[in-house]
Formats: structure tokens, C-alpha cells, sequence
């Protein structure tokens, strides 16, 4: 399940600082535009208390966490969209992902350049979403040339089609992306294939300093009210420091150093499981003497779906699942507890698979 976080931003605002603190890779990182030229792709541990649980409760060989991939995208400036900088490969690499992680700088630094001369988090927001809007409108616009003669002699599809395009373009007219239309899910499908920029689910990240971690500043208190109408999350962390918390070799230094700034857990951590969830990912186990393991699947994943994930035979050749909810095993201790006491479910193909299922399948290939 290759589901991509893609981080974008405008140059210096600490995105590749946060893509080595996120990654094992090492990103780039230098106080100038366009430093980050190809874009870095890392596999991200998803960090979830459940699996050390049962990792405790089971005593298993191996444990393996489930993982996202994220993507650092070249810094994008005023005019990406006609091909400014590195516009064309920014607005290409970014149609690749499938949710965005928008990083905003939200902290004064006389020593690291602004493209802009000036820390204006919403200013710069509002750069990026130009830009995007600006692609998308092109995109479309496109579509309906494309379709405008047969919508004109009545041809129902391409009248279909017409009408929906015609709705996104006054919509990206009006300065507003694409997400943010209030429109038919039947509909929508009718620019699915067309990877709209601005239709992608979008976080916020705030890039803030050492001595707003714990509260923010006024600077993300702006970015929130900039954002209130968007049902988009926002975060706020300090990559700079994040670096030197990912940095420290052993697990009681880095709790050290986080309990002097007044975190429990590292900003890095949060994001992630706020980018698993931006992407529409859930997780279920299956727990046995060998592994542990946290296996990733799409909200609303039906059993065969989930067993897909395992081995496509698992799939193929569904019988049936056998299942027990995560806070049954935690709260009985075991599967043979959680089976004298009637916690295990036998399901069929179309239950839908909860976050945290302990699950056991089936199958005959």
C-alpha cells in the first residue's frame, strides 16, 4: 500500500529539517532556494502504543510496525505555475502524493534568509494555494474544451461532465481549492482521474521555535484563523529542535530532553499518526508466538480486503476471519482467554474491519 505524504512549502521554511527528522534519509538542507532539487522519499515507522502492548502481552520473535512514505518536494516560489524555479517539477512531483503536509514557518530567524523578506505564515499559505489553484484551473479548463461540443448537442455524459468541471472552475475562480467544494461524492468522481492539486487532503504544520512548542505562538494562532473553514488539522512543531531530540542515541536522554521542554512525545511523532489518518489509514494486528505485526489497510476495508494485504491468495481464497477487538485482548490478556470468554468473532466477508482488530484468517486457495 504505497500511499504517499507529500511536504511542501515555500524554500527555508524547515521542510527538509523535518523530512531527517522524520527519515532515515538525509535530505538536504542549506539557508537557500531550491536546495531540495529531486524529491527524498522516506519510509516512516508509524509510532502505536497498541503493538508495544501486545508485544508485552504475546513475548513474540519479531514485532514489525506498520509504515507511510513521505515525500520532501522542492521549495516552490511565486509563479510554479507557468514554470518559475522549479514549478513544473514541484506541481508534478506533488500530483504524485496523495495528501499534502503544509509547512508554514512560524518563527523569527534574522540568519535564515526569507524569499519573501518578511515571516507572514499566511501570506505564504496563500502563495502555494495560488499556485495550485492556478494548475488545477488550467486543468480543467483544459477538460472542458475538451468536452463543450458534445455538451452543446446534447450528448449526456459530456453534458455530465461539463456541468461538474464548469462548478470546479468558478470554484477555483474564486480563489478557493478545489477540496473545499460542496459537491455530489457521484460527482466528484468525475474529476477523479484527473489528479486535481487542490483536492488532495491537507495538513498544516506550523515550524516554529524552541520556546513555543508547547503553546504556539502568534504566528500559528494566525495560520488557525486563516484556516477555520477548511476541516484541515493543525500542528505546530520546532524541526530545528525536533533534530536534536532525533539526534540523541538512547531512549531515557531523549525523554530527558523532552521533559525539560514540557512534551511527552516528540512533535515528530504526532505528525505522523496525524499523516496516517490524513491518508484515510487504519490499522488491525494479528499477534501470534513468531510476530507481532500492525498491518495497513483503507478506512472502510471489508475482511477479504484486509486479508488481501497478508497475501493476495489470503484474499483469493477468503473463508472467514476470526476476531478479537484490541481492548478485549489487552483487558483478558490472550487469545485463548479472549476465546473461553467469548470475545472472538467469526465474521464473513463483509464485516468491516475496526481499527485495532486482532485478527486470525481463513482461507482455502
Amino acid at each position: 500500500m504505497a500511499l504517499k505524504c507529500g511536504i511542501v512549502g515555500l524554500p527555508n521554511v524547515g521542510k527538509s529539517t523535518l523530512f531527517n527528522c522524520l527519515s532515515n534519509a538525509k535530505a538536504q538542507s542549506a539557508n537557500f532556494p531550491f536546495c531540495t532539487i529531486e524529491p527524498n522519499v522516506g519510509t516512516i515507522t508509524v509510532p502505536d502504543e497498541r503493538l508495544n502492548k501486545l508485544e508485552e502481552l504475546v513475548s513474540p520473535e519479531k514485532v514489525i510496525p506498520t509504515t507511510i512514505e513521505i515525500v520532501d518536494i522542492a521549495g516552490l516560489v511565486k509563479g510554479a505555475s507557468k514554470g518559475e524555479g522549479l514549478g513544473n517539477q514541484f506541481l508534478a512531483n506533488i500530483r504524485e502524493t496523495d495528501a499534502i503536509i503544509h509547512v508554514l514557518r512560524c518563527f523569527d530567524d534574522g540568519n535564515i534568509v526569507h524569499v519573501d523578506g518578511s515571516v507572514d505564515p499566511v501570506r505564504d499559505k496563500e502563495v502555494i494555494d495560488f499556485e495550485l489553484q492556478i494548475k488545477d484551473l488550467e486543468t480543467i479548463e483544459n477538460q472542458i474544451k475538451k468536452v463543450h461540443k458534445q455538451a452543446q448537442i446534447g450528448e449526456k455524459e459530456a453534458k455530465r461532465k461539463y456541468d461538474v468541471y464548469m462548478a470546479y472552475k468558478e470554484h477555483l475562480e474564486s480563489g478557493k481549492s478545489a477540496r473545499s467544494l460542496d459537491i455530489d461524492p457521484k460527482q466528484k468522481d468525475v474529476v477523479s482521474d484527473l489528479y486535481l492539486l487542490t483536492i488532495k487532503p491537507v495538513m498544516y504544520l506550523c515550524n516554529v521555535d524552541e520556546s513555543s512548542v508547547v503553546t504556539g505562538n502568534k504566528y500559528v494562532e494566525a495560520v488557525k484563523e486563516a484556516v477555520k473553514d477548511e476541516d484541515a488539522e493543525v500542528l505546530f512543531l520546532a524541526a530545528a529542535t525536533e533534530a536534536d531530540i532525533a539526534s540523541l542515541e538512547s531512549y531515557e536522554d531523549r525523554q530527558l530532553f523532552l521533559d525539560d521542554l514540557g512534551l511527552t512525545e516528540p512533535g515528530v511523532s504526532k505528525l505522523i499518526k496525524s499523516a496516517y489518518d490524513l491518508l484515510k489509514l487504519r490499522t488491525y494486528f494479528t499477534a501470534g508466538e513468531k510476530e507481532v505485526r500492525a498491518w495497513t489497510i483503507n478506512e472502510g476495508d471489508k475482511a477479504p480486503q484486509a486479508a488481501g494485504v497478508i497475501h493476495t491468495d489470503f484474499e483469493k481464497g477468503f473463508i472467514r476471519a476470526e476476531v478479537i477487538k484490541y481492548n478485549d485482548f489487552v483487558e483478558l490478556g490472550s487469545e485463548a482467554a479472549c476465546k473461553e470468554a467469548g470475545k472472538l468473532s467469526v465474521e464473513g466477508k463483509e464485516y468491516v474491519v475496526g481499527d485495532g482488530d486482532v485478527m486470525h484468517f481463513r482461507f482455502n486457495v
